[in-house]
């Protein structure tokens, strides 16, 4: 843990609230990390936890080394005007879905120069129990010590990835960010499956859990492709054969490819969008 270390967060919601569970007490005192949270019933919770709050952008902000902004994206243009002024010498962290490092930069730059210290980060929902996985992607004024304090923070709610190229994070939103979703639904597809062959609602959820579950940690644990693992699994006229026959025609691999691909075009609208 590092005493020295404070770290504030422009947003106190769900995603902020798994960072600083990840990092209170481990990385960080709770005493050091700063909430600028507007809802009152959220800042209140900050506060009895043992973090400094305020309603606004406050004088706190420029005495924290890390900056974590953790808004929608339709405000962090707003949100960047208003605390730019506490802006010192902070690592400027980046969380807003779609919102483009160069943007958010030149947003918090003063008199036409780009702010040179962020991270954009795309971190998933798991995060909120510490099992979460979060692409990264620097400026190229971010150093090496900037790096990994960046990749230290964000591996306080899971693993990280680090991609070379900004773009490649509409990438990530489509794979992982928006993954948990996609996964939720197949899980809700196999508890009805379950039903429609006679289980129960409890039955089929702990069937499906556990199958989702030991399946993708079987596939973590093994050196083999996804696809040997599923050979594996299905033998010649068997049940599984008739099944992924049943999915292979109504195209469910190339439905999930351009589910993902239309993802990765909203990622892209969304900078465009927002960017402005």
């Amino acid at each position: 843990m590092n005493p020295e270390l404070s770290i504030a967060f422009i947003g106190g919601g769900n995603m902020a609230a798994a960072l600083i569970s990840g990092l209170a007490g481990k990385f960080c005192p709770m005493g050091n990390i700063h909430v600028v949270e507007v809802n009152d019933t959220l800042r209140q919770s900050w506060a009895e936890r043992g973090a400094t709050v305020a309603a606004g952008p406050d004088e706190i902000l420029s005495r924290c080394k890390v900056w974590v902004y953790a808004v929608k994206p339709q405000v962090m243009k707003e949100v960047a005007a208003a605390t730019r002024p506490w802006l010192k010498d902070s690592l400027v962290i980046s969380i807003a879905a779609g919102i483009r490092a160069a943007d958010l930069a030149r947003w918090l730059g003063a008199e036409g120069s780009a702010w040179p210290r962020i991270v954009r980060c795309m971190p998933n929902t798991p995060a909120l129990i510490g099992q979460g996985i979060t692409g990264l992607a620097a400026l190229d004024g971010v150093g090496q010590d900037d790096r990994a304090l960046a990749e230290s923070v964000l591996k306080a709610v899971g693993e990280t990835v680090w991609v070379e190229r900004e773009s490649d994070l509409d990438g990530v939103t489509a794979l992982s960010g928006s993954g948990p979703a996609y996964v939720f639904l197949f899980l809700e597809a196999l508890v009805e499956g379950g039903r429609a062959v006679g289980l129960d609602a409890g039955q089929s959820r702990a069937l499906a859990l556990a199958t989702l579950a030991g399946a993708t940690r079987l596939a973590a644990s093994s050196s083999e492709p996804p696809e040997v693992l599923r050979e594996r699994v299905t033998s010649k006229g068997g049940t599984t054969a008739a099944a992924l026959d049943v999915l292979a025609q109504a195209g469910f691999r190339q439905t999930v490819v351009r589910a993902m691909q239309a993802a990765a075009h909203r990622a892209q609208e969304m900078g465009d969008e927002f960017g402005k």
